[in-house]
């Protein structure tokens, strides 16, 4: 609903029946907002209630303030869209204003939003996935390995020309079996990206090692070359250089890695690229997840493409895939009987996920275009709002956009975010904050951090002033639209002062 359309459901408590008939035909919303003159709200008026009107001779010429006495059932714009509907199913009714601190109709939430959610990205299933699995149902070729293990595993690494590829069961399981083939012990340390999900790190704690974060940098929104650069200076100065580098490419972006690499290789310190979340972006014409010593991607539900669960490591070593698969499969020796050496894990994928993965891949080129085409109507759509800022695509960058992200400009970015997002929710559709920098969380409370520059924290305010947007392949031009129109209300309502006093 835009903000003219919600105007239209403001009418005086003193305009007459046959004008409300009207204004009712004309909005198709089946429900009016009765004001005072002071634009507080005086009730609800319905279709139904114009009806029994009719019914009980009242004239049509008279004003609705002659209806029946009836106080309105409201929230306020704090309550959540469950809320909202617990109030409905408890009394029978489609429509809850929401009423502002001073009383005035800000907004006005229906049920049938509130039943037809908007993810923020949901799975995107088709038809090509349904032979795979059929297939593995058929030969009774469920288990972990198995044919499709063997040709997601080939058609992934052609894919993003990669030498070498083992499917596992997670993209964290991943994260962890690179870190180990990279030589990752107790005691060690990790350099890692901070502006990440926490499946980036957690591994490292799995290691006995211990983080240490870095940065974003404000063009890509991804690792900081400066903090980078800074943090190798120091420990090599101390003696503590890093047993490897986590470098994540953020929301379906690639990060800088002519500049981040040769830092690293400078100071010998190997990279795992953890691109869980940008399989089918490309920098500087080649594919993201393919300029680490190990390359990390994730097919969590949802991801661009997904298994529902699991993850994929790809390199150009085929020594440090082979032993990727033995540590995913218990590490168990070729014996007859079951023979173990050292500690290995159950990270294997199975057979039926590697098939969905198959025909998921097939469409990869789709989904980023779908991807893409709903950033762009974003940015069209509040292209005229100077607070709003999009995460950067540099050229010689293609990003899936996984996630659309905007920031809002400004002194009292949170709260607008927190206005925002909130206003959204209320109307079933799902926004999240920016990821946390993992050196703000109390997981992370005594872990050391360089920032972009001394004195700033880019991360910290990429978290505080973003939004993240229904991205979803499968977006529908009308959920776009209910999005877009949401969105638009909610911003420039949260640039009133009013909104956030």
């Amino acid at each position: 609903m835009t903000a003219q359309e919600f105007a239209r459901l403001c009418v005086p408590a003193s305009s007459k029946l046959r004008e409300a008939l009207l204004a009712l035909n004309v909005s198709g919303r089946g429900v009016l907002l009765a004001l005072h003159p002071d634009g507080r709200l005086r009730r609800t008026v319905t279709d139904g209630d114009l009806r029994r009107a009719i019914l009980a001779n009242i004239n049509e010429n008279a004003c609705l303030d002659s209806l029946p006495e009836l106080t309105p059932l409201t929230v306020s714009e704090s309550a959540s869209a469950a809320q909202v509907l617990a109030l409905m199913d408890q009394h029978q009714i489609d429509h809850v204003p929401v009423l502002s601190a001073a009383l005035h109709p800000v907004d006005i939430v229906s049920r049938r939003e509130l039943t037809q959610r908007i993810w923020l990205s949901s799975p995107h299933l088709g038809i090509e996935e349904t032979a795979f699995v059929e297939d593995a149902f058929k030969s009774n070729w469920i288990a972990p390995l198995g044919p499709h293990v063997d040709g997601f595993e080939r058609e992934l690494a052609e894919h993003v020309g990669s030498g070498h590829a083992a499917a596992v069961s997670s993209g964290t399981a991943a994260i962890h079996l690179g870190l180990l083939l990279l030589g990752v012990q107790a005691g060690d340390t990790v350099f890692c990206s901070s502006l990440t999900f926490v499946a980036s790190c957690n591994p490292v704690l799995y290691c006995g090692a211990t983080p240490v974060f870095i940065d974003a940098e404000p063009a890509t929104w991804n690792m900081s070359p400066a903090a980078l650069e800074r943090a190798l200076a120091w420990a090599a100065q101390h003696q503590r250089l890093p047993r490897c580098v986590i470098v994540v490419n953020l929301y379906g972006q690639s990060a800088d890695m002519d500049a981040l690499l040769p830092i690293c290789q400078r100071y010998g310190v190997p990279v795992l690229e953890d691109a869980a979340e940008s399989l089918g972006a490309s920098y500087q014409g080649r594919a993201s997840g393919t300029f680490g010593q190990v390359g990390v991607f994730s097919f969590n539900g949802n991801k661009i493409i997904t298994t529902s669960g699991g993850g994929m490591l790809v390199s150009q070593d085929p020594a440090l895939m082979q032993r990727a698969r033995k540590l995913s499969t218990q590490a168990r020796e070729p014996a007859a009987h079951y023979e173990h050496t050292q500690l290995g894990f159950n990270y294997r994928m199975s057979n039926v996920l590697a098939g969905i993965g198959r025909g998921q891949l097939r469409v990869l080129k789709q989904r980023v275009e779908q991807r893409r085409r709903v950033h762009q109507i974003y940015r069209a759509a509040l292209a005229d709002l100077p607070q709003v800022q999009w995460m950067p695509e540099p050229e010689g960058y293609h990003s899936t956009r996984w996630l659309s992200c905007l920031t809002l400009a400004g002194p009292n970015a949170a709260l607008k975010c927190e206005l925002v997002m909130r206003s959204l929710e209320r109307h079933s559709i799902e926004a999240r904050p920016v990821w946390k920098p993992m050196h703000l969380q109390p997981l992370y409370k005594e872990a050391a951090y360089f920032p972009h520059e001394i004195g700033g924290d880019v991360s910290a305010g990429l978290f505080h002033a973003g939004i993240c947007l229904p991205s979803g392949s499968n977006l529908t031009d009308a959920q776009l639209q209910r999005v877009v129109d949401y969105l638009r209300r909610a911003l420039v309502l949260a640039e009133d002062e009013r909104a956030l006093a």
